[in-house]
């Protein structure tokens, strides 16, 4: 919970180079696995040593929104080019997903259960103090990344993000931003301490997704929001909302916003999609899992899903993913610290 160049957005190595890569994460198994919460919903038998035999893919959340979204695209490809004989789809939400997280710690050992995470997953193991951590299980790659956009309303005085900053730090509590959960919140505090704020000065108000975030903006309630780019772009596009920066490391292709960095606030923050299997695999069978899911987004099916979605690829596998990882981490932990959470 996971998302990743020059000009364009990150892009994964072409692929046999990937393929390559991936294999790395054979070697990758978690220190062990914490947890006493039950798997009941999950079947009980593992299916031998045959990977591609059936899996089940954890949505740690409910239907619709994105680790859903990861986890049905992914059930697509597989069934449309018959990577695995049998694919489905289970959504175990509660607590951000650490409900979902500490079922699949008790499956040490397990290769036909594999769990949708990111950003917003490893944010809740912090925030809920979760006694499984995100790395107890086998994290095999980082998939994608979706990033915010920092919008206004089309009549808001701000004519680019300098303008929204100074108004901001004169007066921050005058000021109500809004997003669309736990991870937009973060990219809001990320800013404020970017700018010279503190995190607890920021005046957020939550909304339950996009939807509400624009309404929010609109109606007056809000006046500036961190949203992510596939609930926000078509309205920015249709003049309703004003842009202001893209909080990613580079531009996308087609988007003509400047990013935070570009602007002198070194913010780039992203919310990257993930899977992971259960601890205590052989390095064999890691290998062989990791082959499916990059057989997976190399389909045709998959690439449909990266534009529907506006999401960016960016495949992190073996060393990368895991100092990628302890990265995001020690990022997030501090956040929250300046939260006041």
């Amino acid at each position: 919970m996971s998302s990743t160049p020059s000009a364009s957005p990150p892009s994964a190595p072409p692929t046999t180079s990937r393929r390559t890569a991936l294999k790395i994460v054979g070697g990758l198994v978690a220190a062990g696995a914490i947890g006493t919460a039950t798997a009941g919903s999950i079947a009980s038998a593992s299916g031998g040593d045959d990977v591609r035999s059936s899996l089940t893919l954890i949505a740690p959340a409910a239907a619709g929104g994105g680790w859903d979204a990861v986890a049905r695209e992914m059930q697509q490809a597989q069934r449309a080019n018959s990577i695995v004989n049998t694919t489905q789809v289970l959504n175990m939400p509660g607590a951000g997903g650490t409900i979902a997280l500490n079922n699949v710690a008790t499956l040490t050992g397990r290769h036909d259960t594999l769990l949708i995470g990111g950003t917003g997953l490893m944010a809740a193991t912090i925030q809920f103090d979760s006694k499984t951590a995100f790395t107890d299980i086998t994290p095999l790659a980082v998939l994608v990344e979706e990033y915010d956009l920092v919008v206004v309303p089309k009549d808001s005085p701000h004519q680019d993000l300098a303008s929204l900053i100074a108004a901001w730090t004169a007066d921050p509590g005058a000021m109500p931003w809004t997003g669309g959960g736990s991870f937009d919140q973060l990219v809001v505090t990320d800013l404020a301490i970017k700018a010279g704020l503190k995190g607890t000065d920021v005046n957020y108000i939550s909304s339950d997704g996009g939807g509400e975030v624009i309404a929010a903006l609109l109606n007056g309630t809000a006046q500036a929001a961190s949203s992510g780019l596939p609930d926000t772009r078509d309205q920015v596009e249709s003049g309703r909302l004003r842009a202001l920066a893209l909080i990613a490391k580079e531009h996308i292709e087609g988007l003509d916003v400047p990013t935070a960095v570009e602007q002198g606030l070194d913010v780039t923050l992203s919310n990257w999609r993930s899977i992971s299997a259960p601890a205590g695999l052989e390095p064999d069978i890691v290998s062989q899992l990791v082959d499916v899911v990059t057989e997976t987004i190399e389909t045709p099916e998959w690439a449909d899903a990266i534009e529907r979605f506006a999401w960016t690829e960016n495949v992190l596998v073996g060393q990368e993913l895991t100092d990628f990882l302890t990265d995001q981490e020690e990022r997030i932990r501090t956040l929250y610290e300046e939260m006041g959470a």
